[in-house]
């Protein structure tokens, strides 16, 4: 059963941190690419950050330099340390999971959609 739980979302001025967390499942952290996308409102969704298959981390274009996508294994925890808050980043953020593939040679890939979310965490920006 997947089952991702987010937290750390807030009211934060501009320039300040956030550190979001995401509970997972054993089953999910084990089976699929974990990641982050955000969504607000009247906007699409947007990428935000995930780890790739090879442990790397992604991070999409506005939040390079910023944020920081970690991870606990021991806990099965997703972590995404926010810093340098603008009011743009405010957002629901959402914990999510990708499909793995393997494509053979004991390699594997992450897929581009997200296939389980969990609740949200809203996160604010603003003085």
């Amino acid at each position: 059963e997947v089952q991702l739980v987010e937290s750390g979302g807030g009211l934060v001025q501009p320039g300040g941190s956030l550190r979001l967390s995401c509970a997972a499942s054993a089953y999910a952290y084990s089976r699929y690419c974990m990641g982050w996308f955000r969504q607000a409102p009247g906007k699409e969704r947007e990428d935000v950050a995930y780890i790739d298959s090879d442990g790397s981390p992604r991070y999409t274009e506005s939040v390079k330099g910023r944020f920081t996508i970690s991870q606990d294994n021991a806990k099965n925890t997703l972590f995404l340390q926010m810093g340098s808050l603008k009011p743009e980043d405010t957002a629901m953020y959402y914990c999510a999971t990708r499909p793995r593939y393997y494509r053979g040679s004991g390699t594997y890939s992450c897929g581009r959609e997200y296939q389980y979310r969990g609740q949200g965490t809203q996160v604010t920006v603003s003085s």
